[in-house]
C-alpha cells in the first residue's frame, strides 16, 4: 500500500450519500387523523424490547459500535449490509408502475373501452385514433410526471435533514496502516461530532439529540436529561412524553411504553439526550408500521377536493347526455350499433383526457417556476393553496426582522450598564448544550466578551435544565471553586421573576418587595417600548452536594438584571406588506414576544395593529370568542405552540385558507394545521418536515412572489378545464340537435374522436400561457359550481353557430341527404374544431383577446398548428382515409363570417356574465 491509495482510502471514508426525503412527511400524513393501533411484528417488538433490557456494553458490542461511535469505514460496512436509512414504502415507483398508474384513470379506461369496440366491430381506423389518444395522453403524463419528480427530488435535495452523530475519527485506521506499512507512529484525535444526512445513519451509530431534532431511527438512550418527546405521530398521545436512560416499567408488551427507547417519526420538545441507533429504514418500528398503513386516511387538500369536483361534474353531464344521443339516433337512424359507437364517441367528447396531464405540467412548471425565486415545494398540490391563501400567519423575528440580532444593552435591575450580568450570560449561553437559538449567538458574539473569552475557562460545568415552552427559560450549573456551584438562569422576564425572591441593588441583595417589582417592569416596559427584547438572568449559590439539578431547583434566585436585544426590520418587509395586502391578503402575527416590541416592530414596517390579544387571553377564551377575535386582531402576542396551532384551525374553520411560516419546534403544530405550511431552510428538522415550502431565503417579498405563482398555476388550469368543458358540452349538445332532426349521422364517430384529439393536443402548452393582471389581484379557489354554471351557459352558444352551420351545409351547399353527407360532416368537421380552437383565446381571458390580451407563443403556436391540421384533413388526400371531402372555396368566406360572429356574441356574453357572476 503507498500514500496515494492511503489517501484514496480516506477519501472514501468521508464521501456524501444524499439523504432521507420521505419518510418523516409520510409519517405525518398517515398517523395525522388518528393514533397507530396496528401491531408491529412480533419479532421487531422482541428485538426492541430486548434491547431496552440488555447491558449498555453487552448492547453496542452486539451492535459492534462503542461509545464514541463508528469510524466511517465501519459505518459504510454496515450499511452495505443494512441499506440505506429510509422506509421501503416511500422508494420511487418503478417506471412501469409510475406508466400503469399514469393510465389508469376512468377517461383512459373510458376510450380503452371504445377502442376495443371498435376493434371488434372491423372499424380499424376509429381503434387507431382512439388508441392514439390513450397513448398520447399516458405518455405525456408519464413524461411530464418523471420530469416534475425528477425536478423535485433536485429541489428537495437542496433541503437537508441531518442527524449529529459521533464518529471516531479516521486517523486512526491510517494510523495502523501506517504503523503496519511504514513504521510510522500517528497520533489520531479520538471521537468527534459530525452532520450526516439522516439517511446514512446505520445500526451502531450514536446520536446525539437536542430540542427541534427529529428522532432519525429507532434509538436505545445511553444519557438523557431532562428529554421529552413528542410520540403524537405514533400513539396519538397529545403531550410529550418524558425519557429516561433506565426504564420503569420493564413488563410492558408494547415497546412504545419503554421509557429508554425512542422511535423514528417521533421528535424532541425539549431536553437533550445521547443514544445508539437500533434499527433503520423499514426494521424500524415505524417502517414495520408504514408497510401496513396506508395514506388513504388523509384528508383531501382543497386542491384535490376541487379537481374531484369538477370530475364528478363532468361525469355526471356525460352520464346523462350519452344514452340521450344514444337512443335519439338509434330511433331516428335505425342503426343501434352506429348509434352505439356515435354515443361513446359522445362520452369521449364530454371527457377531459388531458386534465390529468396538465396538472401535473401546470404544477411542475410552477415548482420549477418557484425554485427560481428561492422557494422548494415539497408538495406539488401546495402550489394551489400559495394562490388560493388568504390568511398568511408569521412570526416577527426574522420575517418582518431581519433575523440577525444584536445585544444591544446589559443591564442591571435599575437599566444601567452592568458587565457582570454579561458575565452570568455568556457562562449560560457557553455552556448550554440544548436548542441554541439567535439570542445566545448574539452573546456569544458580542465583541466586549472577545477579550473575555477565557472567563469560561474558569469554570467547571456541572449540569444544566433545558429550555422549554412552557417554562419559557433556561439554567446551567457551574462551579468555579470545590466548594461551592452557581445556578445561573436566563428567559423570559416574566418567567424569571416568578421565581426570583430577591434581586440585587447596587451591589447588595435584597427582598423581593411589590415597590420593587413595579420598577422592574417599568424598566423592562421601557425597553421595550423602545423595540428591543429583554431577557432576564438570574443567579444563586449552591452548596456542592449534588451532580444532577432539576427544575425544583429553579427556585429562590436572585435577580441581576437584563440582556436588551435589538432585531431591526428589514428593509424589504414594509413593500412586502403592501404587495400582500393588494393581492388580497391579511397579515397576521403569531409571536411568542413580548407585544411592547412586536407593536413597535409593527409600526415601523407599516403594518396596521387593528387589534392585539395576549395567549394568556387566548387561553381563556372559548373557540366562538376566539373564531370572532381571529377576524379582527392583527397580532398574537406571547403565545405558545398551542395558541399558535388553535389559532391557525379557527381561521380555517372559518374558511380561509391559511398560510403559516415558521421555522421553530414551537411552530410544528400551526405548520401542520395550516392549509399550506411555510418553513425555511434554516429551520429546526421537524418545523421543515411539517412544511409544505421551504424558502431559501426568509422574506415576505419571496412569500408574495410565491402567492403570484400559485394564483398563475391555479388560472391556467382552471383556463384548461373551463375551455374543455364548455367547449365540450357545446359540441355534444349540438350534436344532439342535429340528431333528432338530420336523416343522416352529423359526424361520424371516427370525425367526433379526431376533433377531440387535436382540439386536446392544442392545449398542451397552456401551463405556459399568460394570465391577465386582474386575475393575480386576488386569492383564487376551486369553485364545482361557478365551472358547472360557466359551461351550462357558454357551451351552447357555440350550438348557436353549429346550427348556422348545419343550415349552411344543407341549404346552400345542398348536402340535404345520406349521399351528401360526406360534404356535411366535412363543413362542420372544420367549423367545428375551429370554433373549439378559437374558444381556446376566447375563454383564456376577460379581456379582447389577440388585441388586449395576447396568449403566450407557445399557445399561439400550437393552436396555429392545430387549426391548418384541421383544414388539411378535408381539403387532401388525407379526406378519403377519414371518410371525408374537399369543400368549395366558397364555403370558406362563410366559415369566417360565422366565427367572426362567434367571437363578437362570446365576447359580448362575457361582460354580461363577469358583471352578474363575476369572472374567476
Amino acid at each position: 500500500m503507498n500514500l496515494n491509495l492511503l489517501k484514496e482510502t480516506f477519501v472514501s471514508f468521508i464521501r456524501a450519500r444524499g439523504m432521507d426525503r420521505h419518510f418523516r412527511r409520510l409519517g405525518m400524513d398517515m398517523f395525522r387523523s388518528a393514533p397507530v393501533t396496528k401491531e408491529v411484528p412480533q419479532t421487531l417488538a422482541e428485538q426492541l424490547s430486548d434491547a431496552s433490557r440488555s447491558h449498555v456494553q453487552d448492547l453496542l458490542q452486539r451492535l459492534h459500535s462503542r461509545p464514541d461511535g463508528l469510524t466511517e469505514s465501519e459505518a459504510d460496512a454496515i450499511r452495505a449490509h443494512s441499506g440505506p436509512n429510509e422506509v421501503e414504502h416511500e422508494k420511487p415507483l418503478t417506471w412501469y408502475v409510475h406508466l400503469w398508474h399514469c393510465y389508469k384513470n376512468p377517461f383512459n379506461l373510458l376510450l380503452t373501452l371504445l377502442a376495443a369496440v371498435s376493434f371488434y366491430t372491423e372499424d380499424m381506423k376509429a381503434a387507431i385514433v382512439i388508441g392514439t389518444m390513450v397513448v398520447v395522453s399516458t405518455l405525456l403524463r408519464f413524461v411530464q410526471e418523471a420530469r416534475s419528480n425528477t425536478a423535485a427530488d433536485k429541489l428537495k435535495a437542496m433541503v437537508s435533514n441531518t442527524a449529529t452523530v459521533m464518529r471516531h475519527d479516521q486517523v486512526e485506521e491510517i494510523a495502523a496502516e501506517a504503523q503496519r506499512y511504514f513504521d510510522v507512529t500517528l497520533h489520531p484525535k479520538g471521537a468527534r461530532r459530525v452532520e450526516v444526512p439522516i439517511r446514512q445513519l446505520v445500526p451502531g451509530d450514536i446520536v446525539l439529540l437536542s430540542a427541534g431534532d427529529m428522532i432519525p431511527a429507532d434509538l436505545r438512550l445511553l444519557a438523557a436529561k431532562d428529554l421529552f418527546v413528542s410520540q403524537a405521530a405514533m400513539t396519538g398521545e397529545s403531550l410529550p412524553v418524558e425519557k429516561f436512560v433506565t426504564p420503569s416499567n420493564l413488563n410492558t408488551s408494547s415497546p412504545l411504553e419503554l421509557d429508554n427507547l425512542c422511535f423514528m417519526g417521533t421528535n424532541v420538545v425539549s431536553g437533550s439526550a445521547t443514544g445508539v441507533v437500533l434499527t433503520t429504514g423499514k426494521r424500524t418500528y415505524f417502517g414495520a408500521l408504514a408497510e401496513r398503513v396506508t395514506a388513504t386516511d388523509r384528508t383531501p387538500t382543497a386542491f384535490q377536493a376541487g379537481v374531484n369536483k369538477v370530475s364528478w361534474l363532468l361525469i355526471r353531464f356525460m352520464l346523462v347526455m350519452t344514452p340521450v344521443v344514444f337512443f335519439i339516433n338509434g330511433f331516428t337512424k335505425g342503426d343501434w350499433v352506429e348509434a352505439f359507437l356515435f354515443g361513446l364517441s359522445v362520452a369521449v367528447g364530454l371527457t377531459p383526457e388531458m386534465l390529468p396531464m396538465i396538472v401535473t405540467s401546470t404544477l411542475a412548471k410552477g415548482a420549477v417556476a418557484l425554485s427560481r425565486k428561492k422557494v422548494i415545494v415539497k408538495r406539488l398540490d401546495a402550489i394551489q393553496n400559495f394562490g388560493a391563501m388568504d390568511v398568511l400567519c408569521t412570526d416577527k423575528t426574522g420575517t418582518l426582522t431581519q433575523d440577525k440580532i444584536f445585544l444591544e444593552r446589559h443591564t442591571d435591575i435599575h437599566g444601567e450598564p452592568d458587565d457582570e450580568v454579561l458575565q452570568y450570560a455568556y457562562l449560560n449561553s457557553y455552556y448550554q448544550t440544548g436548542l441554541k437559538n439567535l439570542l445566545d449567538v448574539a452573546v456569544l458574539e458580542h465583541a466586549e466578551l472577545q477579550r473575555e473569552m477565557s472567563i469560561a475557562s474558569a469554570y467547571r460545568k456541572v449540569d444544566e435544565i433545558p429550555f422549554d415552552f412552557q417554562r419559557r427559560r433556561m439554567s446551567v450549573v457551574v462551579s468555579e471553586r470545590e466548594d461551592h456551584h452557581e445556578l445561573i438562569c436566563k428567559g423570559a422576564v416574566e418567567e424569571i421573576v416568578s421565581v426570583c425572591s430577591r434581586a440585587r441593588v447596587n451591589g447588595e441583595v435584597v427582598p423581593m418587595t411589590p415597590a420593587l417589582l413595579e420598577e422592574i417592569r417599568a424598566t423592562t416596559g421601557s425597553l421595550n417600548a423602545e423595540g428591543l427584547r429583554v431577557v432576564g438572568v438570574a443567579a444563586k449559590d449552591l452548596p456542592p452536594t449534588k451532580e444532577v439539578y432539576s427544575l425544583a431547583d429553579e427556585s429562590d434566585l436572585v435577580l441581576i438584571g437584563y440582556i436588551a436585544f435589538l432585531d431591526p426590520p428589514k428593509e424589504s418587509t414594509a413593500p412586502a406588506l403592501a404587495a400582500l395586502r393588494a393581492h388580497g391578503v391579511k397579515v397576521k402575527i403569531l409571536t411568542g414576544d413580548n407585544e411592547l416590541v412586536t407593536a413597535k416592530i409593527c409600526r415601523e414596517v407599516g403594518l396596521e395593529v387593528k387589534g392585539m390579544l395576549l395567549g394568556s387571553y387566548v387561553e381563556k377564551m372559548s373557540d366562538a370568542e376566539l373564531s370572532e377575535a381571529v377576524e379582527t386582531v392583527t397580532v398574537f402576542a406571547k403565545l405558545s405552540p398551542a395558541h399558535k396551532e388553535r389559532i391557525v384551525r379557527v381561521l380555517h374553520d372559518r374558511g380561509h385558507v391559511v398560510g403559516f411560516m415558521g421555522d421553530g419546534i414551537n411552530d410544528a403544530p400551526a405548520l401542520r394545521a395550516a392549509d399550506i405550511g411555510i418553513s425555511v431552510d434554516t429551520a429546526v428538522d421537524i418545523a421543515k418536515e411539517a412544511a409544505d415550502l421551504i424558502l431559501l431565503e426568509k422574506s415576505l417579498m419571496v412569500l408574495e412572489e410565491g402567492v403570484l405563482e400559485g394564483r398563475k398555476t391555479f388560472a391556467n388550469m382552471l383556463k384548461y378545464i373551463k375551455m374543455t368543458a364548455s367547449s365540450n358540452f357545446g359540441n355534444v349538445f349540438s350534436v344532439l340537435i342535429a340528431s333528432a332532426f338530420l336523416p343522416f349521422l352529423p359526424m361520424l364517430p371516427l370525425h367526433l374522436l379526431v376533433q377531440n384529439l387535436l382540439y386536446d393536443v392544442s392545449q398542451i402548452s397552456i401551463p405556459f400561457d399568460n394570465v391577465d393582471k386582474e386575475f393575480l389581484e386576488k386569492p383564487q379557489r376551486w369553485d364545482a359550481g361557478d365551472i358547472g354554471r360557466f359551461m351550462v351557459f357558454f357551451g351552447p352558444i357555440s350550438s348557436i353557430f353549429d346550427i348556422t352551420t348545419f343550415a349552411l351545409m344543407w341549404f346552400i351547399f345542398g348536402a340535404s341527404s345520406p349521399e351528401h353527407q360526406t360534404l356535411f360532416q366535412s363543413g362542420w368537421f372544420i367549423e367545428g374544431l375551429l370554433s373549439q380552437t378559437l374558444i381556446v383565446h376566447m375563454i383564456r381571458t376577460r379581456r379582447i383577446p389577440f388585441f388586449q390580451s395576447r396568449a403566450s407563443w407557445p399557445l399561439m403556436g400550437m393552436t396555429l398548428i392545430i387549426m391548418a391540421i384541421g383544414i388539411a384533413i378535408p381539403m387532401t388526400p388525407l379526406a378519403h382515409y377519414f371518410k371525408l371531402e374537399a369543400l368549395p372555396l366558397s364555403y370558406f368566406p362563410w366559415l369566417v363570417g360565422i366565427l367572426v360572429a362567434y367571437a363578437v356574441l362570446i365576447q359580448g356574453m362575457k361582460g354580461w356574465y363577469a358583471k352578474r357572476y363575476g369572472w374567476q
